[in-house]
Parts: structure tokens; C-alpha cells; sequence
């Protein structure tokens, strides 16, 4: 039986290894990448290109882009993708001081 959350499933799903901006992550396999990164604490995923602001997911189905991640050189949504063994996650490219916040 499913949980009443699907979110719960993120506590007892097998893990796999992937990196968030060269950091190694342990997240659940198949989850919804945004809810995963979210669930390991990562708070910022890119900053406006205008002003510098931070974002993060907000919709949760493909329609705000505020989830907007980098793998292999390609901008994607993170809530539209489930996590996979070996990612290499990256904020998209960015410009600035606030490159590294976390």
C-alpha cells in the first residue's frame, strides 16, 4: 500500500549517487528530481539572470522553470525528470557572486 504522502516514499526508496554542483548527494532512485533535491536541502537551483535572485522549484509540473538545472550541459527542468545513478547536476551557467550559495 502507498503511503498517504507521496513524498514519504523519498525516505525508503533505494538510493543512488549523483552530485549537485561537485557535491555527492544520495537520493532516492526514480523520485522527482526537484522534490529529491529539495528533501536533501538544496535550497537555491539558480539565480534570475537579471536581478541575481534566487529559485527554486515552485510549480512542481513543468510550467514555472524556476527549477531550471544543468546535466551534461543541458538545461533542464528538474521537476520534469526522475533521479538516476551518476548524475552530475550543476546550477545552470551562471555569472556572479552568487554562484555558490547553497
Amino acid at each position: 500500500m502507498k503511503p498517504a504522502s507521496p513524498f514519504l516514499e523519498l525516505e525508503s526508496a533505494p538510493r543512488v549517487d549523483v552530485t549537485w554542483d561537485g557535491t555527492a548527494l544520495s537520493l532516492p532512485e526514480g523520485a522527482n528530481l526537484a522534490a529529491a533535491l529539495l528533501a536533501a536541502g538544496v535550497k537555491v537551483f539558480r539565480h534570475t539572470p537579471v536581478s541575481g535572485a534566487p529559485r527554486a522549484p515552485f510549480c512542481m509540473m513543468g510550467a514555472c522553470f524556476d527549477c531550471l538545472i544543468e546535466i551534461d550541459g543541458v538545461t533542464r527542468q528538474a521537476c520534469m525528470l526522475e533521479v538516476t545513478e551518476g548524475m552530475a547536476i550543476t546550477r545552470p551557467q551562471e555569472m556572479g557572486a552568487h554562484a555558490n550559495e547553497t
